[in-house]
């Protein structure tokens, strides 16, 4: 494993839309790994594989619960909403409440190919739809309605 630079809000990767994976085998499970990796290195909760330079429908969460990896996922049902703080690794030091739904259903395929169905609430599925948005160039600042100064979060 190997920890990979993040690329920062104005290169131009983070605004493209990412093609499916379609060759599950070891240089995809590296890339997994890497990932994993560098999300923990940076201190996040996800990463996907645009904020890696790789523009590939790929993204890897772990909100403390264990790690998931996501290939080619698919947001099929959304219910409710929630109102919570949300920052990213491709934009440090900026912070903002964001506006997303309290219940996702997902499906994706694992590093193996093996499709599978999640259900995911509260901050796991704040999770999947920010890195998801990633997947088609779109970034967590597009859905703040009211920016955070970062010493508020310490507090």
């Amino acid at each position: 494993m190997a920890i990979r630079n993040i690329v920062k809000e104005g290169d131009p990767v983070l605004t493209k839309i990412c093609r499916p994976v379609e060759k599950f085998d070891e240089k995809l499970a590296t890339l997994l790994d890497d990932m994993y990796e560098t999300m923990i290195n940076g201190n996040g909760v996800g990463i996907a594989a645009p904020q890696v330079g790789i523009l590939r429908r790929i993204f890897v969460i772990d909100i403390g619960e264990g790690r998931m990896d996501f290939v080619n996922p698919k947001i099929i049902k959304t219910k409710g909403r929630q109102e919570s703080s949300e920052g990213c690794l491709s934009c440090p030091g900026e912070f903002g409440i964001t506006e997303r739904p309290m219940y996702v259903v997902v499906t994706a395929q694992n590093r193996y190919g093996d499709q599978y169905t999640l259900n995911a609430e509260g901050l796991l599925a704040k999770a999947v739809c920010h890195e998801n948005d990633h997947l088609d160039g779109i970034l967590f600042k597009e859905h703040i309605i009211r920016k955070i100064d970062p010493n508020e979060l310490k507090k």
